[in-house]
């Protein structure tokens, strides 16, 4: 299920012939544990509320669900820095010179909220039951050399319900071992 954040429509809905919903990332439709998988791109330096969003994310995983994540680390060698946050009255209080990326849904762009670095490993783990690890992959024969190009994956606590009258089937360990180090 893809899903987008578009506030001139009701969350949880969308356009079917588009196959994706509306979401606000910090308080999600979607039932509890309903995914073994979620992925976001390059959106968590916008959120205003960077828990409520991870807890959002965990709640909506299954036990022992991954999270997989790119955000751009900015501050490679300092600790993340907010630059936005809201205020009690929902209003956006800039702490420092605003700043937007591109987004196909906003012809203003997004707002950056913060300026991430790589403690974000250990927020995250904080923000709810999650054990994070950030993967950098540096490979010029891949064709992937930039910047920003950390990802960071996340597993939910806990194992995954078993029961049930279909046997699991067997885990590739070899996939887990290389994506779960």
């Amino acid at each position: 299920m893809a899903s987008q954040y578009d506030p001139t429509m009701p969350w949880g809905s969308g356009p079917p012939e588009d196959g994706w919903t509306s979401q606000d990332l910090e308080a999600q439709t979607f039932a509890d544990e309903s995914f073994d998988l979620v992925v976001t791109q390059d959106v968590l330096e916008h959120v205003l509320a960077p828990d409520r969003a991870l807890a959002e994310i965990a709640r909506t995983l299954k036990p022992g669900g991954l999270h997989i994540c790119t955000v751009p680390i900015v501050n490679k060698e300092r600790p993340s820095v907010r630059r936005a946050g809201r205020r009690p009255d929902g209003t956006v209080q800039h702490l420092l010179e605003p700043v937007f990326h591109g987004n196909p849904m906003d012809p203003n762009g997004s707002l950056v909220t913060i300026d991430w670095g790589y403690d974000i490993a250990a927020y995250w783990d904080q923000a709810r039951g999650l054990s994070t690890t950030i993967w950098t992959i540096d490979d010029a024969s891949r064709g992937i050399q930039a910047e920003y190009i950390e990802v960071l994956v996340s597993r939910k606590l806990g194992m995954p319900d078993l029961s049930g009258d279909t046997p699991p089937r067997p885990p590739n360990r070899g996939f887990l071992r290389k994506l779960l180090g």
